[in-house]
């Protein structure tokens, strides 16, 4: 058990620090000779790199926050595997390292199996959509979170839970014209799918709650901007 628990801190870790890597900075300096802090609304997220560096840049920006999110995931389930074959082969059910001791045979290894990948799955898109959000490399002050959480959520929720997710996103973009207010109900959608994808497990569910609000306290910006009315719209320019 102890050992699990010791895999699932270092995967946290090194899933925040993959989350923490600032695309829309690097892309920006490398490829634009500017900050992208420094124009737009001053996010690194690829809503403001498509405002300011163009359709390429936001292009850019998008996918590779996209694929940290991924990556991170595809690690957690990765050493869930491999904890999996580690601790689990040739071990009697009822002897699970704590996991599923009320089960026996294959109905244990099962259970037992599915805990292991849920929890590391759920334990990578926090920490990357966390990393992200506070980058230590920016003094704490990241992206919003949305491209790394959504790209994650293919992992954790799997793709039938992640493309809800974005249709709901995509819907109340084309109603609205702002890419905020389909970021917030996309994050509060989170725990709901959360709720259905992991029904039984309430720290999985938990662990995607506090991860939506923070997300949502992340758009604290946009929610004001939303309110006074003098949040960009889709296709506006960055002044």
């Amino acid at each position: 058990m102890l050992l699990i628990h010791l895999f699932e801190a270092l995967l946290f870790i090194v899933c925040f620090l993959l989350g923490s890597i600032p695309w829309g900075v690097i892309i920006s300096r490398v490829f634009y000779r500017r900050d992208i802090r420094e124009s737009g609304s001053g996010n690194i997220g690829s809503t403001n790199a498509l405002r300011t560096l163009g359709k390429r840049g936001g292009a850019a920006v998008f996918l590779l926050d996209f694929g940290k999110g991924l990556l991170a995931t595809a690690l957690g389930l990765a050493v869930a595997n491999w904890l999996q074959g580690a601790l689990f082969d040739g071990v009697p059910g009822a002897q699970l390292v704590g996991y599923s001791m009320y089960l026996s045979g294959d109905e244990a290894l099962t259970a037992g199996a599915a805990t292991i990948q849920r929890t590391c799955t759920v334990a990578a898109f926090m920490a990357a959509t966390l990393g992200h959000i506070f980058t230590p490399w920016l003094k704490f002050k990241g992206g919003k979170g949305i491209a790394v959480a959504v790209g994650a959520l293919f992992i954790t929720f799997g793709p039938l839970g992640a493309l809800v997710e974005i249709a709901i996103f995509a819907a109340v973009v084309a109603l609205t014209r702002y890419v905020s207010a389909g970021s917030l109900a996309a994050a509060c959608a989170c725990p709901f799918i959360a709720l259905f994808v992991f029904w039984g497990h309430p720290l999985s569910v938990a662990a995607c709650l506090v991860t939506a609000v923070v997300v949502i306290w992340a758009h604290r910006g946009n929610i004001k901007r939303l309110a006074n009315g003098t949040e960009r719209k889709l296709g506006q320019k960055a002044v």
